[in-house]
């Protein structure tokens, strides 16, 4: 079986990174699974305009309304190698922590974590207050990744794109596939 990865989109700012993620996963042979919540519509077409969700949808393999708790990605059974939550919302992330499957997003993230997969979870908000970085803690300790998408400044990428390419090539190493290119390595050539 080729990897699968299910990949959930939150109504956070970074729809762009999402995106990036989505084109760098399909360029590695990755069955994708895309979730996007049902508060990210809004914020996808701000950002990315309004063929930004018809982008998202395109670059997935497949596509899974989140309102349903009966797709394959809502149980353990469905083999998948983890998730991506990228961006991650203050609400999903706490929803997500607190084991609140209320919609798929949730539910997947949810099943990842208890089927001892890799959950990487890409939070935008700043500045952090106790609660957020509570939650952050206790989806630390049940075994995600917390990957805010901090710039690697010394890469020296010279444009937004290029930063999003390599933040996505790094979300994609710590799920456990291989970046390839797109991430530079310390101590390597370029």
């Amino acid at each position: 079986m080729s990897k699968r990865l299910i990949v959930g989109v939150t109504g956070a700012s970074g729809s762009a990174l999402a995106l990036e993620t989505l084109r760098q996963l399909s360029r590695a042979g990755v069955e994708t699974h895309l979730v996007v919540s049902e508060g990210a519509g809004v914020t996808i077409a701000q950002e990315l305009g309004s063929s930004g969700l018809g982008d998202l949808t395109s670059a997935a393999s497949l596509v899974h309304d989140p309102r349903n708790l009966a797709a394959p990605i809502a149980s353990g059974s469905f083999r998948t190698d983890g998730m991506i939550v990228v961006p991650c919302s203050m609400r999903s992330l706490a929803a997500m922590a607190h084991g609140f499957g209320d919609n798929l997003l949730t539910r997947a993230a949810d099943v990842v974590l208890k089927e001892k997969r890799r959950l990487v979870v890409v939070p935008r908000e700043a500045p952090l207050h106790e609660g957020h970085l509570e939650g952050m803690l206790k989806l630390a300790r049940l075994g995600a990744i917390i990957a805010p998408p901090v710039p690697p400044f010394y890469t020296k990428r010279e444009t937004m794109q290029g930063m999003i390419e390599e933040i996505a090539a790094r979300l994609i190493g710590w799920a456990g596939i291989e970046p390839g290119p797109e991430m530079t390595r310390w101590g390597e050539p370029s």
